[in-house]
């Protein structure tokens, strides 16, 4: 929307680089592409765009892809997108752009958001986007990156962080859980989940990027966790005890909380705060009801108890997170929320 009520879609452009992968490059288009408001208007337009002339863009696989947009298209982006390559040359080796990705950059208009895929994300700290920041890439790669650009805060334990008009994912299909956070964060939870709906995705992954690293598999005839997960999430507004999910698959405590460690990547406790902050945020979002019934309906127990913890999760308050998204997106930002933990 236009500040005078004209509807005006959310332009999103997405910068493609030679050696870019196809599937992160087709994420933006996929997640933004689906979104309609009442009147079935597409509420994002999605356009490509090369730093160079309309032309021919080299892809890691054997084909190259056409791109009909130049880098002057970045100049009517509300939001760029920049996917990952595997040639990104002195920025990946030297932690610098090249003349032409920084005419490129250029383009850029003063307090356009942006948002990095996997390795994306050194095309905006060689750009100095991210110093003093937060930000997080591909687990496998954040070591490097950090070493890199010292001045970045880099969190690999997360799958996106969202720091207001920079937003930056980890590795590859982490990108889907940007992209659908960032049609969330414009216009709701519905609309974000009528996206993952259609897209066969979840519209929240449990975890971070710690699930993803390489660490022995467990045995499949081994019993899973997911039965004391489902029964928890069936009663989050009781008090849990450890013990009480364990017994659900019958194992000791401490079988319970290797194996749950294994499949989820972090902690029961984690977990469980992770899903009351979710569902805390639903009835924000979605109801009415007092922060003392929210509180109580998410499993914190106090309002106090949720402010603190939606505090630690989100950076705002959950006063300051209804008035963001009630008013269907597009206010202040609702703080590192990809920085669940």
């Amino acid at each position: 929307m236009t500040s005078t009520g004209a509807f005006r879609p959310h332009r999103v452009a997405v910068l493609a680089m030679d050696g870019l992968l196809p599937f992160e490059l087709g994420i933006p288009h996929r997640i933004f592409g689906r979104p309609r408001d009442a009147h079935g208007r597409r509420l994002y337009e999605v356009v490509t765009c090369s730093v160079r002339p309309p032309g021919p863009v080299e892809t890691d696989a054997d084909f190259a892809v056409h791109v009909a947009h130049g880098p002057e298209t970045l100049a009517t982006a509300d939001t760029v997108v920049v996917p990952a390559s595997y040639e990104l040359g002195p920025v990946y080796d030297e932690g610098r752009l090249t003349d032409e990705l920084a005419a490129a950059l250029a383009h850029v208009r003063p307090g356009t958001r942006l948002a990095s895929i996997c390795t994306g994300v050194y095309v905006l700290a060689a750009a100095g986007r991210l110093d003093g920041r937060p930000a997080t890439t591909h687990w496998a790669d954040a070591e490097r990156f950090q070493r890199m650009f010292p001045k970045v805060r880099v969190d690999a334990d997360v799958l996106f962080i969202d720091d207001g008009d920079v937003l930056t994912s980890a590795g590859v299909a982490a990108g889907i859980d940007l992209c659908l956070h960032m049609v969330r964060r414009d216009f709701g939870t519905a609309v974000a989940n009528e996206v993952a709906r259609r897209t066969v995705v979840p519209p929240h992954r449990d975890g971070g990027q710690a699930q993803y690293i390489h660490r022995p598999v467990p045995d499949p005839q081994l019993s899973t966790t997911t039965a004391a997960r489902a029964w928890a999430l069936g009663r989050l507004h009781e008090p849990i005890q450890l013990r009480d999910m364990a017994a659900q698959e019958a194992m000791s405590v401490r079988t319970f909380t290797r194996r749950f460690r294994e499949e989820v990547g972090i902690s029961p406790g984690q977990w469980l705060t992770q899903q009351r902050v979710e569902r805390a945020r639903h009835l924000l979002e979605s109801t009415d009801l007092t922060m003392d019934q929210v509180a109580r309906e998410a499993g914190f127990g106090t309002a106090q108890s949720m402010r603190q913890h939606l505090q630690a999760a989100l950076g705002v308050t959950p006063t300051a997170y209804r008035r963001t998204f009630r008013t269907g997106g597009g206010g202040e930002h609702p703080g590192r929320v990809g920085a669940l933990r």
